[in-house]
């Protein structure tokens, strides 16, 4: 049941009560935190209400353990989901101010990188708009990850500033803290086992009401921040050794200060792991807490609480849950082992052996020593039950330890992950199957049943009816308002794709979003790009394997084709093209600075070039975050995810892009397939090798050398890189690049996708040439997304995985 509307606030009096200014001066900075305590004062009731009811309700709850929540700007979110918006909008408007202006002074709250923490945070506006009994869990990150800057073309890092001016959108539980420790030594007294930490940290607990859509109920994200037992060493302070005094202060709140701390010093890598354990401890003994007050015994733990393990972040919770029931609680190994390992779930993300989390042993025995015996213990439980099922494999038992024995020591947290957890998932149908197949075939074979597949979805209520209200205001006309929440009606557009009036709407707001987004390149880069052009979209983290860099080598063969260039081959007539990147690299990830820094080079040549300027255009937006990806994904023409097949676990971004109606080129690999497979094969753009023939090749030997050689117009490419024809001030800069693809065994193989990559390009031109055909596409594209709702997937979970109702 809908809730009812809530009361038309009146920001005047929330200008001189809540936020200490006179009405007739306030600034658009006042006004929104007017405005957030409008929807604050809503929210705070709804969280109140919502909790009671599921205290008396004794509630089995998920909880939904994260490193990452990217959950953006909270003003049009909480607005809409209050219903608030229309008022709010008409009170700002006595001030001669619009929405969108005061909107745009909030600030991205820093929880958050890349597609993990987006998709952590649909799940929990979907967890909340379904009405499950919920909570998210992370770390209040001070500092954010970064905020990135261009400088000469190179990426710099700089400390996110999102809480310098506070937020209105958290409410702090000064009674709500847990003492985490680190260190130290574990003393065994006769059967009791107790870990005395070197030191402590305190976590205190800051919370962000997620409101439901369409419900009253709201769902919780509780974030962690890091205090010192004591502020300051005051003897120190007394002394006069300042230094000292706030180093002691320093030592333990850096953990919540940055997200992913540069892990390629020892000191980095140490902080990470405190950071993981940090947020995992004070969960756990947060959702203890409750349970014990709620139900007076842990004994129905499992049947009370669903704890979901977002990638290997949180892995370490399966031995603090161990840690805590047996030496906090009393509990004998075997009970404990029970309730934890059907307490807990995971979702892999990644089929990149190198990409699953391991820690040194000597590391965790230092940090966390009392972890590292159960660890052991866990270990040596399983050993044995595989050796029972497979005397006569020793590998697949080697393969299957939580323990790495090949050279130094180090802990398997997927591992650990998979034999604590009753259910394990991948995140597109390929990449379930791809698990099973490859990187975790023996615990499989092991147990079989634990196994399975919840594609990711995204959530329209953010990424259609907030950043798009173009395209939500004509869904609304031709389906109604119920698409919100029901995303599978949009499968009626396709009895609209033959009425030319829909049609021409749609191009109409399609074309309105293109001249929103060129605006905003302009401010952002200065760089003047025509919205009539076809505006190619690669917005996602910097990686190697997301292979930027093959879309850098269309850009140059299309250039020097439009130059005549006798290698470049043949381009008739190519389209009018603004080619748009964004993202972020990795502060340590080399490569990847690299392919950013080889994008500004190729961006300031042709831009510059008299000859092309008015035909091809490619810019870098800096500091990719969910603020700008609301202002690309309405506006991009063409979607491209063009990962080596195998690589990408699913992508979410690919699906908000086709839910804005833009079309997909990309490989056969992730969701990919499943939005292929739901749009049709006409209106997407595959192309390159699918997984198996990408297995072959690297079996039978890839030879880069033999592409550059058979191919003329790639070997102009790549000759203009390594030559400096992007870098005359520095002719060699790029040469690592080319290097490392034609001697550095090309390993996410983009020279032998190159060739399909540009006739797919070419199949793009001509499509986009005839505009009634790629605005059909566009409009079966939209159609077809009703399957990538987050929605059904946080069904999907509660159904058969978490085992948790929506409240009555």
């Amino acid at each position: 049941m809908p809730p009812p509307p809530s009361a038309a606030p009146d920001l005047d009096a929330l200008l001189l009560h809540e936020v200490g200014v006179a009405p007739a001066e306030a600034t658009p900075r006042d006004l929104l935190g007017a405005a957030a305590h409008a929807a604050r004062r809503e929210l705070s009731r709804r969280w109140v209400e919502t909790q009671a009811r599921e205290r008396t309700g004794k509630a089995r709850r998920v909880c939904y353990l994260s490193m990452e929540f990217l959950v953006g700007r909270s003003l049009a979110n909480s607005l809409d989901a209050l219903d608030l918006q229309a008022p709010v909008a008409r009170e700002l408007g006595r001030h001669a101010r619009q929405l969108e202006e005061v909107a745009e002074q909030e600030a991205d709250p820093g929880l958050g990188n890349g597609g993990l923490g987006r998709l952590a945070a649909c799940f929990l506006d979907s967890m909340a708009t379904l009405g499950l009994p919920s909570m998210g869990y992370g770390i209040r990150y001070e500092h954010g990850m970064f905020m990135q800057e261009i400088q000469d073309g190179r990426q710099v890092e700089y400390p996110d500033p999102w809480l310098a001016n506070g937020t209105p959108w958290e409410f702090q539980r000064p009674g709500t803290s847990f003492r985490v420790g680190f260190g130290g030594r574990v003393v065994h007294e006769g059967r009791r086992t107790v870990w005395q930490p070197a030191g402590e940290v305190l976590a205190r607990a800051h919370d962000v009401v997620v409101p439901g859509h369409g419900t009253p109920h709201v769902s919780t994200l509780r974030l962690w921040r890091a205090t010192a037992p004591e502020q300051i060493d005051l003897a120190a302070f007394n002394s006069g050794d300042y230094a000292r005094a706030a180093m002691f202060k320093n030592e333990y709140e850096n953990i919540s200060w940055v997200l992913y701390p540069n892990d390629s010093t020892p000191a980095g890598r140490e902080l990470r792991l405190r950071q993981e354990y940090f947020f995992v401890s004070a969960s756990l003994q947060d959702i203890l807490a409750r349970h014990l007050a709620e139900h007076g015994s842990l004994e129905g733990l499992a049947d009370g609480v669903a704890i979901h393990l977002n990638d290997t972040h949180p892995a370490i919770g399966v031995a603090e849950l161990m840690r805590l029931l047996c030496d906090e609680h009393g509990f004998v190994w075997a009970d404990a082992w029970d309730i934890t390992r059907r307490t807990f779930s995971y979702t892999n993300h990644t089929l990149m052996p190198e990409a699953l989390e391991t820690w040194p042993v000597s590391l965790v025995q230092h940090v966390l020593p009392r972890h590292l015996e159960i660890i052991y213990r866990i270990n040596q439980q399983l050993l044995d039950h595989a050796a029972e099922r497979f005397p006569d494999d020793p590998a697949m038992i080697a393969r299957l330890s939580l323990i790495d024995e090949h050279g130094e020591r180090r802990v398997r947290m997927a591992h650990l992950s998979i034999v604590g957890s009753h259910a394990v998932n991948g995140v597109s149908a390929l990449h379930s199957d791809l698990l099973v197949q490859t990187i975790f075939r023996d615990f499989s074979r092991l147990w079989p049943e634990r196994f399975t597949n919840v594609t990711n979805g995204v959530t329209p209520r953010r990424w259609v009816a907030q950043a798009n209200r173009g395209l939500a205001g004509l869904l609304d006309g031709a389906l109604g308002e119920a698409w919100r929440t029901d995303l599978d009606r949009l499968g009626a557009l396709r009895a609209r794709v033959d009425d030319a009036g829909f049609r021409d709407d749609f191009h109409a707001v399609k074309q309105a979003n293109k001249a929103r987004l060129a605006a905003y390149i302009a401010r952002s880069t200065g760089t003047l790009v025509d919205p009539a052009s076809l505006f190619d979209v690669q917005v996602k983290r910097i990686h190697e394997y997301k292979r930027q860099l093959l879309n850098v080598l269309h850009v140059v063969s299309r250039w020097q084709a439009m130059l005549g260039h006798p290698a470049a081959g043949p381009w008739a007539d190519p389209t009018p093209r603004t080619v748009i990147f964004a993202g972020k690299a990795a502060s340590s990830y080399a490569a990847a600075k690299a392919v950013i820094h080889l994008i500004h080079d190729v961006a300031r040549t042709i831009n510059a070039d008299p000859r092309t300027r008015d035909r091809l255009k490619v810019v870098f937006l800096p500091n990719y975050s969910v603020s700008v990806a609301e202002q690309v994904m309405p506006g991009a023409d063409l979607s491209e995810q063009i990962s080596t097949a195998g690589t990408e676990a699913s992508g979410t971004g690919n699906m908000k892009l086709a839910l804005n109606g833009a079309l997909t080129i990309g490989t056969d690999d992730g969701a990919n397939i499943e939005i292929r497979q739901h749009v049709g094969d006409e209106h997407i753009f595959i192309f390159g090798l699918r997984t198996p023939e990408v297995a072959a090749l690297r079996l039978a030997g890839h030879d880069p050398m033999a592409r550059y050689a058979a191919d003329d117009a790639l070997r102009a490419a790549l000759d203009a890189v390594a030559g400096g024809a992007f870098s005359p001030e520095e002719p060699a800069r790029h040469q690592g690049l080319v290097h490392a693809l034609l001697w550095g065994g090309d390993h996410y193989l983009l020279l032998a996708d190159y060739a399909s990559y540009i006739e797919a390009q070419h199949r793009v031109d001509r499509r986009y040439r005839d505009r009634d055909a790629w605005v059909r596409s566009a409009i079966l594209n939209v159609a077809g997304m009703g399957a990538f709702s987050s929605d059904r997937s946080i069904r999907d979970y509660a159904e058969r995985i978490w085992r948790v109702r929506p409240l009555p």
